[in-house]
């Protein structure tokens, strides 16, 4: 029997064993598929301030990023604290960013038109300006899952962290009310609570224990190209675009120039938003948009070459806040999932937090903007 039991072996679920493995807790990790097996193997590895507005989100993202440096001291993430320069098409955008890095009260640079190009040197003409923000950081995401896991297992004789990965979960057992285990495909895990961080499927999960998350799938597509021989991009680009994006409530489409390279020498290009459900049907269109974007930004990528495409869907919920806490029409229920596209960024934080609260510690941070219940009409 463990502690904590956590469903889905993403970043998210992988840092709620990491953190709770470290808290000196017996954690037991099940999934129905492999390591990153979901949308952590789609993602770019963002860990971002940048694009958060002033509230929780941003408060998450700060205590996060401050995390994710800690971590990276363990070694092998592949995180780089590259950067994130945010530019601006028109001077008008330009005050609007100004006006947002000032609200965010984060480090940051303003950046005017004539100095861009001492960040970016190969960045397109015409820009009116841009914000630095130096925490903006990356890691490999895949990799950042598979070595929290590891090093939950190392937590040198505190916790103990085992994976059940193939293992599907079908139900919860519960004792009275109270929830006291998860029943899979590979046989029943018994624990004293269940983390759900199923990531775009926590609403489903959620639903086995009867209770409702309004977790939908948010798709996204990325694209890939050649390795490159020299360093052409430096920083995580974006345009201000994707901040708006990032806040959209639309279902429709949306999609804005995001470039960054990684340490193998490939450049990663996106993003792209829409909610067509779990659809995984290439979109050509999409991709030709995504390309002709990255162009517009960077020219000499006119000439660089695409090897591969992959989309992913995120979990997004209505208010663009993630589900983190303890669920109360549950009792032994916790949440950490509803993440959207920060997920990767967020994942410390959330299980730094979940961990604090399973021990009976204070929180770093008020987890109630992050309630499981917030979306029943009861708490409204």
């Amino acid at each position: 029997m463990s502690d904590v039991i956590v469903v889905g072996a993403g970043v998210v679920g992988a840092a709620c064993a990491y953190y709770a493995a470290r808290a000196g807790l017996d954690v037991t990790v099940v999934d129905r598929g492999p390591v990153a097996g979901g949308t952590t193997g789609s993602g770019e590895g963002n860990i971002l301030v940048s694009d958060k507005e002033p509230g929780p989100e941003l408060e998450l993202a700060v205590l996060s990023n401050r995390l994710w440096r800690e971590l990276a001291e363990l070694g092998g993430f592949e995180f780089e604290a590259k950067g994130g320069l945010v530019v601006a098409e028109t001077g008008e955008v330009q005050r609007q960013l100004t006006g947002l890095a000032a609200k965010q009260d984060v480090e940051h640079t303003l950046v005017p038109s004539d100095s861009l190009r001492d960040y970016e040197p190969d960045l397109a003409d015409g820009m009116a300006g841009g914000v630095f923000y130096p925490q903006d950081a990356q890691v490999q995401p895949m990799l950042a899952a598979a070595r929290l896991l590891r090093h939950g297992v190392e937590s040198f004789g505190k916790g103990t962290l085992r994976l059940r990965l193939g293992a599907a979960v079908t139900g919860f057992i519960r004792e009275g009310d109270r929830i006291t285990g998860v029943r899979t495909s590979q046989g029943d895990v018994l624990g004293d609570a269940v983390i759900n961080a199923a990531g775009t499927w926590g609403g489903e999960v959620a639903a086995l224990a009867g209770v409702d998350l309004p977790i939908l799938p948010r798709r996204g597509f990325i694209l890939v190209t050649e390795p490159l021989p020299e360093i052409l991009i430096r920083h995580k680009v974006y345009t201000a675009a994707y901040v708006t994006n990032v806040a959209s409530d639309s279902a429709g489409l949306e999609t804005s120039a995001v470039v960054e390279g990684t340490p193998s020498g490939t450049v990663l290009i996106g993003a792209s938003r829409e909610r067509v459900g779990f659809d995984r049907t290439m979109s050509v269109p999409v991709l030709a948009r995504l390309a002709a974007q990255a162009v517009a930004l960077f020219p000499a990528m006119r000439d660089v070459r695409v090897i591969r495409s992959y989309c992913g869907f995120r979990p997004y919920c209505p208010d663009h806040l993630p589900v983190i806490g303890a669920d109360p029409r549950a009792p032994g229920l916790y949440h950490a999932c509803g993440h959207e596209g920060a997920g990767i960024g967020l994942a410390p934080v959330t299980g730094h937090l979940l961990a604090q609260v399973l021990t009976g510690s204070p929180a770093d941070l008020d987890l109630r903007p992050f309630r499981p219940d917030r979306f029943s009409e009861e708490s409204l």
